[in-house]
């Protein structure tokens, strides 16, 4: 044995493998799970399908076995397994699968039960009349043909598809590491929606979305809502809702039917049912006294007795949630261009089927042509032929034989080969008059049609005319109503797309009862003179937050925890100017020992803003606005808290403010809040101030010039100092002193930034309040250990104080 056959060559198994997957993944892709856009055929649909028509399983035709048509594309197609081309004629055949079924079945070919069809010696078919379409003009050079896998037959490489097939019966497949899930759609839809993209190739999706409504499922169902659409069809991909169509029928004066009549698309009803049976024995669904499958030849009847007094929208919504009465159908457009996968929108789509609908026509065109031309030379042979017909004969009797006789023919009538042929080939009977009249009509004709057909072929908007004449007679023989219809998805509808903006005012209280009030309360009062009472609480409470608003604006509850809560203006509950309002614990849920410590409004979760937070332990914490935008119920962690440590202050800060931070032990800090980096969500934060044993923070608010910072201890002794007196100091320090603490104060209790104009309220451990104007505070340095401010038993201890809203800042709120 020569050297030659002794090689082995060297290859690397991780390139071997890389090669040898992708090639068999291309096979997949190309050769079996993805339809072509321009048909919407799978490899084995369109063999299927070809390899009837070639049986002459047409429309008129008698039924033939099935057997006898999986035989033969398995043996002249497709080489793959029996049961993969058997099952695909009849997903074909079902009219619950496939929307404008393309076999005409006849036998058993399943269920939407889930029964399976029959054997294939059983059951018989043959071509449906729209099937007929796809095939259309197929001989006639309109598409490409390639050899079969063993090299012994052609097959079409794609078929004409007069109709967007693709669209109209959807498709569904899973290649290697792609997958299409392509929905069907309404005949007459797509080709109105086609028929205008040629008329404004230049449209956008939106407008073609005018006619396609949406999927059109062959088992009806109702469609929820439309942004799923828009997606599918702007992007090529988008999950669409889909519920089963119900209706309520009344038994009695108290009882109430639910009757399904439409399920969505390939689910199985058998399965539907033993769902719904199996959640009413295991009490998951309670209310349903029984359940009757009372399904017909005329369609789906699956009916649901209610017990007496039991809410009917109640138990459906339970039904859509826990069953497949309610599907999400997700849309990928993907499918093959120029053996390419590719996921495309819906305008991709059609322009693809259009550019094939043009080509299509271009080579029938070209194949009538060159039939006509050819036609229209051998009948200008037998014109001259019938004009000169005793010298032809004279000609045909001096010859020897026909080959002599050809040659005379053509030396003497300078006819070519072809025409000379078909003299010699004419028949006595043509010689007559009406003979001749028919050839010299004939070929006049020809001569129209030749015009005719080169125009088409000179012009692309003839070509185009074409196509919208012959898609439009598909339209008008096999258009049929839309099945499934279209709902408002109520969960898509945001409570915000109900409610006008408006503008209102928001109060919360110290402890904690909140209310909306239309800004009309108060623009109206500006007319009117005294002034109001804004509300009305109970001993001892006080309005602590009270802000603008508009109705579609955030607003942010902070508390203790570390947790804040997200909700809309209009969520908090409308109230009349006296109303006490709502207590927060009944809108959010708040754990038992949580409570609200901030309140914010904002706008919009904007760039370039951020939430600073403090807590006891000293920790300080800057993060971006834009990290809060969730809607959790159960709240959203704001910092992430040590086992000790509480949130006692957020402020909305831009980056360019200053901070202060002051403590119980009498030590305060101003920083810069550039001296604090933007940190995520979750995380603890950065040391604020430096605090020494058993000190812990009491307050955190922002200063500016011209402001004073008001300390308050727990004895009952405070003062305000003009902010000049602290200074500016690096982030993590100890501090300076704020309050001298002595055993006569106690300890400090808060530390807050004030005007002068403000008023302060103060709350001692025994819940009795007293509210003092800022202005009635002496002024004092850092060291000094204030006035008193509140007299106090032995027992008795401020604990807090807050600034409070006057009712003259209610009155003057610019709306």
């Amino acid at each position: 044995m020569s050297d030659e056959y002794n090689k082995v060559l060297p290859i690397n198994i991780e390139d071997e493998m890389k090669k040898s997957y992708i090639d068999y993944s291309m096979s997949v892709i190309v050769g079996r799970a993805l339809p072509d856009v321009r048909d919407g055929l799978k490899p084995v649909h369109r063999r299927i399908l070809y390899a009837m028509s070639e049986l002459g399983m047409t429309p008129e035709k008698p039924y033939r076995k099935c057997a006898r048509l999986v035989g033969d594309v398995l043996g002249k197609y497709h080489p793959h397994g029996d049961t993969a081309v058997y099952d695909a004629m009849v997903r074909l055949a079902q009219d619950f699968s496939t929307r404008y079924p393309l076999v005409n079945g006849h036998g058993n070919f399943g269920s939407i039960d889930g029964d399976g069809a029959a054997a294939m010696r059983y059951t018989e078919s043959k071509m449906s009349k729209i099937s007929m379409e796809l095939l259309r003009d197929i001989n006639k050079d309109t598409v490409d043909f390639t050899l079969n896998f063993d090299e012994t037959q052609k097959e079409p490489v794609v078929l004409p598809a007069r109709y967007p097939n693709l669209l109209v019966n959807g498709s569904s497949g899973i290649a290697v590491g792609m997958a299409t899930n392509i929905p069907p759609h309404n005949l007459g839809e797509v080709i109105d929606a086609t028929v205008y993209q040629m008329e404004n190739p230049d449209c956008h999706v939106n407008e073609l979305m005018n006619f396609i409504k949406g999927p059109d499922f062959p088992t009806g169902g109702t469609i929820l809502g439309k942004d799923g659409l828009k997606s599918a069809y702007l992007t090529g991909r988008g999950r669409i809702k889909v519920r089963a169509k119900v209706n309520v029928e009344e038994i009695s004066s108290s009882k109430q039917r639910i009757v399904i009549t439409e399920i969505p698309y390939m689910v199985n009803k058998s399965k539907l049912v033993e769902k719904i049976a199996d959640l009413v024995k295991e009490k998951k669904i309670e209310g349903i006294s029984d359940l009757r499958d009372e399904s017909d030849r005329n369609g789906i009847r699956v009916a649901i007795d209610l017990k007496r007094d039991v809410n009917a929208e109640i138990i459906l919504n339970q039904l859509y949630k826990h069953t497949q009465m309610q599907e999400t159908f997700g849309v990928i457009l993907l499918a093959l261009d120029k053996n390419q996968p590719k996921v495309m929108n819906l305008k991709e789509i059609l322009s693809k089927y259009i550019d094939h609908q043009k080509e299509v026509i271009i080579r029938r065109t070209q194949f009538d042509l060159n039939k006509a031309e050819d036609r229209a030379h051998i009948l200008e042979g037998l014109v001259i032929a019938l004009d000169n017909i005793d010298r032809v004969i004279k000609i045909i009797r001096a010859s020897k034989n026909g080959e002599e006789a050809k040659v005379a023919l053509i030396q003497e009538f300078a006819l070519s080969e072809k025409q000379a042929q078909a003299i010699l080939d004419m028949r006595l009977q043509r010689l007559t008059g009406l003979e001749r009249e028919k050839i010299e009509a004939e070929y006049q004709e020809l001569l129209l049609r030749i015009a005719e057909l080169k125009e088409i072929l000179a012009s692309e908007e003839k070509i185009i005319g074409v196509i919208k004449e012959e898609i439009t007679e598909i339209k008008e023989k096999y258009n049929d109503e839309r099945r499934t219809s279209f709902e408002v998805d109520y969960d898509d509808i945001s409570m915000e797309d109900l409610i006008e903006e408006e503008d209102v005012v928001i109060t919360m209280t110290h402890v904690g009862y909140v209310k909306r009030i239309s800004a009309d309360t108060y623009t109206a009062q500006k007319r009117g003179g005294k002034g109001i009472t804004a509300l009305s609480t109970r001993d001892n409470d006080f309005v602590k937050h009270l802000f603008t608003t508009t109705t579609h604006h955030y607003i942010l509850f902070f508390t203790n925890k570390g947790k804040v809560y997200r909700l809309k203006a209009y969520e908090i509950p409308d109230a009349s100017r006296t109303a006490r309002g709502t207590a927060i614990v009944n809108i959010i849920q708040l754990d038992e020992d949580e409570k609200v410590t901030t309140v914010i409004p904002i706008k919009e979760f904007s760039e370039n803003w951020y939430l600073t937070m403090a807590t006891k332990k000293g920790i300080i914490k800057k993060t971006d606005l834009k990290d809060y935008d969730s809607s959790r119920k159960s709240g959203l962690l704001a910092i992430n808290l040590n086992e000790d440590d509480e949130l006692i202050g957020v402020k909305l800060t831009d980056g360019t403010k200053e901070i202060i931070m002051g403590t119980k032990d009498g030590y305060a800090i101003r920083f810069s809040e550039n001296d604090v980096r933007a940190v995520g969500r979750t995380a603890i934060g950065v040391r604020g101030i430096f605090l020494r044993e058993e000190d812990e923070v009491v307050g955190m608010d922002l200063v500016d010039e011209n402001l004073f910072v008001l300390t308050v201890s727990e004895n009952g002794y405070g003062k305000i100092t003009p902010e000049s007196e602290y200074r500016l100091q690096n982030r993590g320090g100890k501090g300076i002193q704020t309050y001298k603490i002595t055993s006569k104060t106690g300890q400090l209790v808060g530390i807050m930034v004030c005007r002068k104009d403000q008023e302060v309220m103060m709350i001692n451990n025994q819940g009795i309040v007293i509210r003092l104007e800022i202005s009635g505070i002496s002024v004092m340095g850092r060291s000094t250990q204030g006035v008193r401010l509140m007299k106090l038993d032995k027992t008795e201890k401020i604990v807090t104080i807050t600034q409070v809203i006057s009712e003259e800042e209610i009155e003057e709120i610019e709306i």
